[in-house]
């Protein structure tokens, strides 16, 4: 009998396992939770595809809301992008275009006080990391000072801190047996940093150490729950029988801003926290709902239940509903409690777009980043009174959560998610309105809600008013229903919807939508991408899209995670226009350094600054097996970076 030996795994493939790990708790080897009969994305995108002209092959669709396109002369003149892409690679650096420079702001471990602590690799704890920059960078969130200016040269930065990678924080770790002090440090290393910054001249940026705004918010802080949740049986436990404080905030993941000023950081993969569901009685009502969020039947990977009682679902098992909800905090006030608004549903939140209605009404679109997952939007109650920021604070605590139903003639549903009215009754297990919002995904599934591939941020265009919905990739999907006109089966690379509101209302209840752009390598016929009619050669690939910024001229700038493992390269930032002659061509701006994704594209207000965040550099290694150095040559340290022009027409993309 021969002797089967194991398959080497290249640096790519480890650091995806280990993306895996942290980042999701390795939801890509376990089946959906997702179990509904709804029907997917891309089983409506077939329907929808078999009406239309196929050109060359099942890829080169013409999909366009052509009743939704702006003049072709907007995206010309000032808005043009000229600038030479850049190319995919495995440098260890931040590469940009020729002309353009970049520079860190910040690191993970950098003090926020004048007297420290400094970083130490060999004297970390939990004390000093809350005195520090946070690990994981994602959410960039630029916010002017003075406070209500437009201020290009003076702010504040609100970064999130997603997750942790403990084999590249601490010597010697050991996965599956950390140190009691090596879980608290990870705990503090988690949330949201509030940093001041200010800029010396083009392109030179410095963060203010000793800052009255400088802030942590950590998996320890206080944090209170409001709107209809708060309160409930569903959120008290044995430290809080109120159910209405909670400590921390954790896989902090994307975000937004409101126009009072404040920023939404999003609690994305929560469930990886928690361990021993298979404790828990199945008879309990609590159990299927965590089955439904993907919580572990057995230990954790990260084992912090060792140490900490409230992620033993056994011991605490309401404390998982206290988690996955939009939280908001005013970055200018260091005093102030953050606020897990609870109006906006639970789910694996990835960004919390706001936009103000013609009526007043405030609308925020997010997206539930897991495979089969849906598209949601929040509609306040209330109006956004721009003469009384404090009038705003209770905003997002009362108003109508809604999901979204694709149909396949290109039309499509948002559809209440309101205690009482269709299957939302008793009979199916909702008695409030707090059932519903703690249960959001099954409140989903009942409504016949359209299963998406991994939607992620969801942003609306400031020229043209569209929103564009981010689907990062789903390689679970069937390849036995896939045909010439549903191209994307196994998607491995993505692709970004447009959508258009009826009638230009936010707050409308029918939309139409479209694809915008289906990523892949234009060159590879196996990736069928569509290439909007260009040469294939001269458009950059492009593959899982995940955050996503505008200019002041409606170009479309994209970050991306997953590239090591689909193209064997970088991941980067993309920009892309969204009208005009140059629709669709896919230009690569930045490359980052090895292992890491590249995430929270945030432009200055004069658009001559974009921020970003190199998260978790140097992944698929150990401190002892080093993938990168950056940004130091030293150890991977996850950063904010911005990137600046450094002659001629200062802005960005020119």
């Amino acid at each position: 009998m021969a002797v089967r030996r194991p398959v080497p795994m290249s640096p790519a493939f480890i650091a995806w396992l280990q993306k895996c790990r942290w980042a999701c708790g390795s939801k890509c080897f376990t089946d959906s939770v997702n179990h509904s009969d709804n029907p997917s994305f891309e089983a409506i995108l077939a329907r929808r595809l078999q009406r239309r002209t196929v050109l060359k092959g099942a890829a080169a669709v013409a999909l366009i809301l052509s009743a939704a396109r702006i003049d072709d002369a907007s995206a010309g003149g000032r808005g043009a992008l000229t600038f030479q892409p850049v190319r995919l690679n495995l440098d260890d650096r931040v590469t940009v275009p020729n002309g353009y420079d970049s520079l860190v702001v910040i690191r993970w471990g950098d003090p926020l006080q004048v007297w420290g602590p400094e970083f130490r690799l060999m004297e970390q704890s939990p004390e000093r990391q809350a005195l520090q920059f946070g690990y994981n960078c994602d959410f960039v969130g630029f916010f002017p000072l003075p406070p209500r200016s437009v201020n290009p040269q003076h702010a504040l930065l609100a970064v999130n801190h997603e997750y942790t990678n403990p084999e590249l924080m601490f010597p010697g770790y050991r996965p599956g047996d950390p140190e009691p002090w090596q879980v608290a440090t990870e705990l503090e290393a988690h949330g949201a940093s509030i940093v001041e910054i200010i800029q010396r001249g083009r392109g030179q940026w410095t963060y203010r150490p000793g800052s009255a705004y400088n802030r942590r918010i950590t998996g320890t802080t206080p944090c209170e729950l409001t709107g209809p949740v708060a309160g409930s049986d569903w959120l008290k436990t044995s430290s809080d029988p109120s159910g209405t404080l909670v400590l921390g905030t954790l896989n902090n993941c994307a975000g937004g801003k409101t126009p009072w000023g404040t920023l939404l950081t999003c609690e994305e993969n929560f469930h990886q926290y928690f361990g021993n569901l298979a404790g828990l009685p199945s008879t309990d009502p609590r159990s299927a709902i965590h089955q439904r969020y993907g919580l572990p039947s057995g230990p954790s990977e990260r084992r912090w239940e060792r140490f900490d009682s409230r992620f033993d679902v056994t011991r605490e098992p309401n404390e998982p509903f206290r988690f996955g909800w939009v939280v908001e905090i005013d970055p200018y006030d260091p005093t102030f409690v953050p606020k897990k608004r609870t109006a906006l549903g639970r789910f694996k939140h990835e960004g919390a777009t706001v936009v103000v209605n013609w009526d007043g009404r405030v609308v925020v679109y997010s997206g539930d980043d897991e495979r089969f997952e849906y598209v949601y939007k929040f509609v306040s109650d209330g109006r956004y009174d721009p003469n009384d920021r404090t009038a705003n604070f209770s905003l997002l605590d009362s108003g109508t959560l809604y999901v979204a139903r694709f149909n396949d003639d290109g039309t499509g549903d948002w559809l209440p998610l309101v205690y009482g009215e269709g299957p939302l009754t008793e009979a199916n297990g909702f008695t409030s309105q707090a059932d519903v919002l703690v249960n959001t995904r099954r409140a989903a599934d009942l409504l016949g809600a359209t299963k998406m591939d991994r939607p992620e941020d969801i942003e609306t265009n400031p020229v043209n008013g569209l929103v564009y919905i981010v689907c990062t990739n789903n390689t679970r999907r069937n390849w036995n229903q896939i045909d010439r006109a549903n191209p994307r089966g196994n998607n491995r690379h993505g692709h970004i919807i447009e959508l258009a509101e009826a009638n230009g209302d936010y707050a409308a209840t029918r939309f139409r939508w479209n694809l915008f752009l289906l990523c892949g390598d234009p060159a590879d016929p196996d990736d069928l991408v569509f290439a909007a009619g260009f040469d294939p050669s001269q458009i950059s690939p492009i593959s899982c899209p995940d955050n996503i910024t505008f200019d002041a001229w409606g170009n479309l700038w994209i970050t991306t995670d997953g590239q090591p493992a689909t193209f064997g390269r970088n991941d980067g930032i993309y920009a892309v226009p969204t009208s005009g002659d140059e629709r669709g061509y896919v230009r690569m701006f930045l490359s980052g350094p090895r292992g890491c994704e590249v995430s929270g594209p945030e432009f200055a207000p004069d658009f001559q600054t974009l921020f970003c965040a190199i998260q978790h550099p140097g992944e698929g290694g150990t401190l002892e097996q080093l993938v990168s150095s950056w940004p130091d040559g030293t150890i991977p340290r996850p950063s904010v970076v911005a990137v600046w022009k450094v002659h001629g027409n200062p802005r960005l993309g020119s």
